[in-house]
């Protein structure tokens, strides 16, 4: 445990976005890794009614690192419908 970047006061998961499917919280997962924050998605089986009950995913973060992830994940533009080209 020498080399922990957290100390364990810091070691506490934070919700800092909650999605309906599992695939769009995975996809924050992979842009959070990618601005260097690590983070987790939970809640994937209930999500998308896969146990037969409504659920959600929730993305965690460390306590220390929720607000830059908010920050990251606010900075996120969805493309319009218009530009999602289908065959």
């Amino acid at each position: 445990m020498q080399n922990e970047s957290h100390k364990m006061d810091d070691s506490k998961l934070v919700t800092v976005a909650e999605r309906d499917m599992e695939s769009a919280a995975l996809i924050l997962v992979s842009v959070l890794k990618d601005a260097g924050i690590r983070s987790i998605a939970t809640g994937g089986f209930t999500a998308g009614f896969r146990a037969e009950a409504p659920g959600v995913v929730k993305v965690q973060t460390f306590e220390v690192d929720a607000e830059r992830a908010r920050q990251v994940i606010s900075e996120i533009r969805e493309l319009p419908d218009e530009s999602i080209i289908t065959e």
